[in-house]
């Protein structure tokens, strides 16, 4: 079975083009190497997907007939994610978020400088 595929049917990636797109981005690995979307599954492969704020680490175990609901992914993929990356989700971020009142429009070039300056670009 194709990784994307893969990917797409133990429910990672929403679609199989954002599984495509992930692979083909670099953001995952199988048995700690870059791959590409065609790559053929093979029983034991280990593979390292960043998703967003997590990286999740997934054994393949099995090749799904097409696919499955949540409950039945324990079949066709072991999740060996620590923990500690399932909270980085839930921690709010670091940077405030910059918030403008509502009606007031865009920014202008001064407010857009004095924004810039103060993320740091």
């Amino acid at each position: 079975m194709r990784l994307d595929q893969w990917l797409w049917t133990v429910r990672v990636f929403k679609t199989r083009a954002n599984s495509a797109d992930a692979i083909k981005g670099g953001h995952i690995e199988v048995n700690g190497q870059p791959c590409k979307p065609a790559r053929e599954m093979k029983v034991g492969d280990l593979i390292i997907a960043k998703v967003g704020p997590l990286t999740r680490t997934l054994r393949f175990l099995a090749e799904p007939p097409s696919r499955v609901g949540a409950k039945l992914v324990a079949q066709f993929a072991e999740d060996l994610t620590p923990p500690e990356e399932y909270q980085k989700g839930r921690e709010p971020s670091f940077f405030p978020v910059m918030r403008r009142e509502r009606g007031t429009g865009r920014p202008t070039k001064k407010e857009r400088r004095e924004l810039d300056e103060h993320e740091g670009l």
